[in-house]
């Protein structure tokens, strides 16, 4: 029993029994008992269902809620309810039974009693309307999701799977059977540890089974919508829990093949016994910044490839190198944005670059760090902090005190110098009108060259960028390479 004290065996449409968290979404002028009247005029039910139900009894619901609901009600007549009334109708679903819009300023989606299979060899769901709400919620993904509130004419809670059972327990269970549930969608698999992450729930055993036998099926499922619930996952606060079931799962095999690699890797320097409990310990301590994380998940996939062993012992020399371009090449089977791909890929490619400078930072090592890192600057020294866990007090304290220096050589160099723009006193056009030369690759090796100069020595006047270019085209004019 929960907390509310309802059983899970049968339909239970309970009224009166609604704990305080619930009068958020009851007020007779919210947008959901307004949306539930709207469709009762018209002769149809508006049940309200999914996220904001479960959240509302957790406490956790947001002022930007979307609201979700199940109705009899076909497309066509969801979407003359909605038209005129309210704001940025939104069609694209409608052949899967949803209609979107505003309703004062709330995003509302409206949805014909359905159920959703996947066929065996096909990434987008075949959709099958039903007729009534308890198949509707029954093949939704997990009980805490497939609990309905009717608003009207008077509130009443439905929860034919014990939904509020494994609310209060903090379970993720199927309503029904697991390879059922998981058969119909596949990405649900991966959803479950979604909702590990962000709620903090755990997987009841039959789902989790279910996952390790059908982990397979899930190369049915489109790369986008799979980028899309790693993305919710890797934000949870709770990320290092799901990240095991990911990997323990099989789950990870399929989607990130790279993770479960680095089980088998050791880890000399901090101390896990593989590479992949680092890795998880370094996502975990990352901020909920999702290109943080992110790089933390992929920061060292490049150690199986550059694994080598010497007296020294095993070292992983240039696997951030590799690591970056196993990145570049995850993601986008993973059809992220080329922003995505060359922000995370480059965090993975410099997250080294802090402890090759053991012996202090000199200026010229600060300028190309500042340089090479450009924007992600703030967030590669977050991840550098957050790749040191190891037990050696002595080791972490020294790695950070390096980490402190480099910020604090950052900000002096920041103020003596303009290090968030670095670049030569004079421009391409400069150069051309100086050396009577037209646009071309000449000119892009002048400007690299000034910039060189500029990294290595700090800031120069126009004058003496102009005596660098005299001196270095007069070079290229003896060697006969212009």
């Amino acid at each position: 029993m929960s907390e509310w004290g309802i059983g899970h065996s049968t339909l239970s449409t309970i009224a009166g029994m609604f704990p305080p968290r619930l009068e958020q979404l009851l007020r007779a002028d919210g947008v959901p008992a307004r949306v539930a009247a709207r469709f009762r005029l018209a002769g149809h039910e508006a049940f309200l269902v999914g996220g904001s139900v479960r959240d509302a009894l957790m406490g956790r619901a947001r002022a930007d809620e979307e609201f979700d609901f199940a109705t009899g009600a076909t497309p066509d007549e969801i979407h003359g309810l909605l038209s005129g009334w309210a704001k940025n109708l939104v069609t694209i679903g409608k052949e899967f039974g949803t209609v979107g819009g505003i309703v004062d300023g709330r995003s509302v989606e409206i949805t014909t009693f359905r159920s959703e299979v996947y066929r065996d060899d096909s990434r987008k769901p075949v959709v099958a309307f039903s007729g009534d709400l308890e198949t509707d919620l029954s093949r939704r993904d997990f009980t805490v999701n497939a609990m309905a509130l009717r608003l009207e004419p008077s509130p009443e809670m439905v929860d034919p799977f014990g939904g509020l059972v494994d609310l209060g327990a903090g379970v993720l269970r199927t309503p029904l059977d697991p390879e059922i549930s998981f058969g119909d969608d596949p990405l649900r698999m991966l959803r479950m540890f979604r909702f590990v992450a962000t709620l903090g729930f755990t997987a009841d055993e039959r789902a989790l089974d279910a996952a390790r036998r059908m982990a397979g099926r899930i190369r049915i499922v489109s790369a986008e919508r799979i980028g899309g619930e790693l993305d919710r996952l890797i934000i949870g606060e709770h990320v290092e829990a799901a990240l095991w079931g990911f990997v323990e799962s099989g789950l990870a095999e399929e989607v990130i093949p790279e993770l479960p690699a680095l089980a088998v890797e050791q880890d000399p320097v901090h101390h896990h016994k593989d590479v992949l409990a680092h890795t998880i310990a370094v996502v975990g301590k990352c901020p909920q910044d999702r290109t943080v994380r992110l790089a933390a998940l992929f920061h060292d996939v490049g150690k199986p490839a550059t694994k080598s062993i010497d007296r020294g012992g095993v070292s992983f020399h240039h696997h951030e190198v590799v690591g970056a371009r196993l990145t570049r090449v995850r993601l986008r089977e993973l059809r992220y944005s080329n922003d995505d791909i060359d922000a995370i890929s480059d965090l993975v490619y410099l997250h080294m670059r802090p402890h090759t400078f053991k012996m202090g930072w000199t200026d010229r090592a600060v300028r190309r760090y500042v340089r090479d890192a450009g924007p992600l600057l703030e967030r590669l020294n977050v991840l550098v902090r957050c790749d040191v866990t190891t037990r050696n007090e002595k080791r972490a304290r020294a790695i950070q005190r390096r980490i402190d220096e480099l910020e604090e050589r950052i900000a002096d160099l920041s103020q003596r110098e303009e290090l968030a723009s670095i670049r030569p006193p004079i421009d391409g056009h400069q150069v051309m009108a100086h050396l009577g030369i037209a646009p071309g690759p000449v000119v892009g090796e002048a400007m690299d060259m000034l910039l060189e100069y500029r990294l290595d020595e700090g800031p120069y006047d126009v004058e003496q960028a102009y005596r660098l270019l005299d001196g270095w085209w007069g070079e290229r004019s003896s060697s006969g390479e212009r």
